[in-house]
């Protein structure tokens, strides 16, 4: 019998994928949030490695796919993964998934891929869903540089001392955390990280997302006072305000660079030249140099 998978209320047959490990990224929430071709490599796949089975048998039901499934998760990883190798080295074609969003973020998967590419198994990607770029795209922070750090140890004196040694990392800090300890979590970065700019994004697809901005110490006074959150949470804080400072003066750099350009310049020869001048992505100037040209004079 052919692979098949259900999608827009069709019957579609999945094409043949090639053998190998296939690294599938699947909906953070919301189940519209997969690709055609993802849903194409699982119905294929001969079989889908999962993180928690219960969980990637909902998505498989809603798409009709009938792919038999394989638990590997960090209590099992070290018994399961020579034999999900062995299948690999014959020539089988699997698919890799974790409980939500890309694989290898938070779960276990590293070492499966690490050692199915020491074996000489290709290893291909499915991309999708990231609850990290989710988080950071509609944080309202800068995304030009970003550090992601997982979760934070559970005890605040190691959770102090870890958000110590990354608060001079110049860039945007994205964390995950469960709801059960976001507050005291939040206490810390304000304490260690000062009045950063931060975000707390929860539920991110679903029908209860939220997004709270603002100052690391009124996220925390605010988080404090309230009942506990439920649900997924992705804590964001900003890079250290030298750094934020020296990105608005280079875009303001910019902009004037622009403003004189495109006083005798078209937008692309204007791009180009204050490129060249400032070092700034040519794209990012020419982006600019749109939204400029359009403003009033």
């Amino acid at each position: 019998m052919s692979a098949q998978f259900t999608a827009f209320g069709l019957r579609a047959e999945a094409e043949p994928i090639r053998p190998g490990l296939h690294v599938v990224a699947t909906p953070i929430g919301n189940l519209g949030d997969i690709s055609l071709r993802a849903l194409g490599t699982l119905a294929a796949a001969g079989a889908i490695i999962a993180e928690d089975t219960r969980v990637t048998k909902k998505l498989l039901a809603h798409y009709g796919i009938a792919t038999p499934l394989v638990a590997y998760h960090e209590h099992n990883a070290a018994v399961m993964r020579p034999h999900l190798l062995a299948r690999l080295a014959q020539g089988q074609a699997l698919a890799l998934v974790s409980d939500a969003g890309t694989p290898l973020i938070s779960d276990p998967g590293f070492k499966l891929v690490a050692e199915a590419l020491a074996q000489g198994t290709e290893v291909f990607t499915v991309p999708g869903a990231s609850a990290v770029l989710a988080a950071l795209v509609v944080a309202g922070l800068p995304t030009d540089r970003f550090f992601f750090e997982g979760f934070l140890p559970p005890k605040e004196a190691a959770r102090r001392a870890r958000i110590a040694e990354l608060a001079a990392i110049p860039g945007t800090l994205v964390f995950f955390e469960s709801a059960r300890r976001l507050s005291g979590t939040l206490q810390d970065l304000a304490a260690v990280l000062g009045s950063r700019q931060g975000a707390i994004a929860r539920e991110l697809t679903k029908h209860f997302e939220t997004v709270r901005r603002g100052p690391l110490p009124e996220l925390a006074a605010m988080i404090s006072a309230e009942s506990p959150l439920k649900g997924e949470i992705v804590v964001l804080a900003g890079p250290p305000q030298a750094r934020a400072a020296a990105s608005a003066e280079a875009q303001a750099d910019v902009d004037a660079k622009l403003g004189k350009a495109l006083e005798s310049l078209s937008v692309k020869d204007a791009a180009a030249v204050v490129s060249a001048e400032t070092g700034q992505p040519r794209r990012k100037v020419y982006a600019r140099a749109l939204e400029l040209a359009v403003r009033p004079r």
